[in-house]
């Protein structure tokens, strides 16, 4: 079930894990929410060494959090060390516009610039929450085909064994 908590504590990570069928195929979800905990360094490295795609969510009321994100993606690159990677830049808090310190057109900006897809969301109204996760499936999806097309058709044992890692910093 989903549900919204209104007094969230961030901790050091909460994990999740979630089956869903996307564009009809099964994926499971791999969640792991980082909070953004800027001491705990070192495990955020262990996450993105493992990760098979991030979603980089910053605050569209909290300025700092915005300006965090280039820093992570760039950490992102250089840990798997590659030029592009699968990742989605999320505005998160988009139901609160009169607290807005970051606006859409700059969210849309950074993205351009980071060469990755954008999209606001409201874990308060559930608005995009699904859709950002599914879009994430379809951008690993499409990463993994490039770095290695498929061969004959797997069996069927094989492709429910396939799921996807998602990091949420």
């Amino acid at each position: 079930t989903s549900y919204f908590v209104t007094d969230y504590d961030p901790t050091i990570e909460d994990s999740y894990t979630k089956q869903c069928v996307i564009d009809d195929r099964a994926a499971r979800l791999d969640i792991l929410d980082t909070a953004g905990q800027e001491e705990f360094g070192a495990m955020r490295e262990q996450y993105m060494r493992t990760g098979e795609g991030f979603l980089l969510v910053f605050s569209v009321t909290d300025r700092g959090s915005f300006e965090e994100i280039y820093k992570f993606q760039r950490q992102i690159l250089r840990v798997k060390d590659r030029d592009e990677f699968p990742m989605i830049l999320i505005g998160n808090k988009a139901d609160l516009d009169h607290q807005r310190q970051v606006t859409q057109e700059e969210g849309q900006q950074l993205a351009r610039q980071l060469k990755v897809t954008y999209m606001e969301a409201s874990a308060k109204i559930r608005m995009n929450v699904d859709q950002a996760f599914h879009e994430l499936v379809r951008v690993i999806r499409k990463f993994q085909e490039q770095e290695c097309p498929p061969s004959p058709e797997p069996t069927r044992k094989e492709k429910d064994k396939k799921g996807c890692h998602c990091v949420i910093f």
